[in-house]
């Protein structure tokens, strides 16, 4: 008993301290730059990744906060991820890497706590997996919300570069034609801006592919970057894309139509097919328990 009292003790020291990192990074407030127009336009064009603010002989913390992301090689993925996400101001890769460490103690002292088993020690990675998941649905339900108005929107950027405008003003014309923007018109906004602050049309239109995450995005761009290179007609490709996804839109509700009547068989074993067996049965039974059917 002394044994478990001990490790419980250590695994909450650790996990208080964990917090403690997290809070601590999440509240302090981020060093404010020069505001000079040098430090602006470096600011909108560059991401700024908060692993790059540690430094390796500063606090302990910055130490430990390396250590972590350089020995599990986490930078690069957690910053995939936060630009996956939409790269919010918070959680930044930072936090979510504290999140991750947090969710890998608490998750043992927790269990220790239900079990009082030392083994719980091997759900550590089971905790440090367990954010990554919540991610991976966040970025899910951002994809399916920027699908949701995308064939449309091609639709509308084809038209307007029939009539003889070039993509760019056409992306313009697109998202201003509502007050309040899908997010799929915020992140063409954000592309639009990217080029105004110098990048060039094909790496801001690569960052946007980039940002989404979504195959179909990364096809449009690559037709985009084609005709922009080869100088090919730009209508043609994007009348035939759009007909290409107005087909796979009608294939993948068919396909989600032909899986319902599998699915709704589940419900139908666990929750109609017992109640009518009840239903059923019960008198019989009745019947049997009182003496006899007859």
């Amino acid at each position: 008993m002394d044994i478990e009292k001990v490790f419980l003790f250590i695994l909450s020291s650790i996990s208080a301290f964990a917090v403690f990192i997290f809070l601590e990074n999440l509240l302090t407030p981020p060093k404010k730059q020069k505001d000079s127009l040098t430090a602006l336009i470096k600011d909108k064009t560059q991401d700024i990744s908060p692993f790059s603010r540690l430094k390796p002989d500063g606090s302990f913390i910055d130490r430990l906060d390396l250590f972590f992301a350089k020995t599990l090689k986490l930078e690069e993925k957690l910053k995939t991820t936060h630009m996956l996400l939409g790269s919010p101001k918070t959680p930044n890769p930072l936090h979510m890497l504290h999140f991750k460490l947090i969710a890998a103690v608490l998750l043992p002292v927790l269990l220790f706590i239900m079990f009082s088993s030392p083994m719980v020690i091997l759900f550590i990675p089971a905790g440090f997996i367990i954010p990554d998941a919540i991610y991976s649905s966040k970025i899910r339900n951002r994809q399916d919300e920027l699908l949701e108005n995308f064939s449309t929107t091609v639709d509308l950027v084809s038209l307007i570069v029939e009539a003889g405008m070039d993509y760019i003003t056409a992306f313009e014309r697109v998202t201003n034609i509502e007050l309040k923007k899908s997010l799929l018109e915020q992140e063409i906004d954000k592309m639009l801006s990217e080029i105004k602050f110098g990048y060039s049309r094909r790496n801001a239109l690569i960052r946007f592919a980039d940002r989404t995450g979504i195959q179909e995005i990364r096809s449009f761009v690559g037709l985009i970057i084609q005709s922009d290179e080869l100088g090919t007609s730009l209508v043609d490709l994007l009348n035939n894309f759009s007909a290409d996804m107005r087909f796979r839109r009608l294939n993948k509700a068919e396909q989600a139509a032909a899986k319902a009547s599998t699915k709704m068989l589940i419900p139908l074993f666990i929750f109609i097919f017992p109640v009518v067996f009840i239903l059923a049965f019960s008198p019989v039974v009745s019947d049997l328990m009182k003496g006899g059917l007859f």
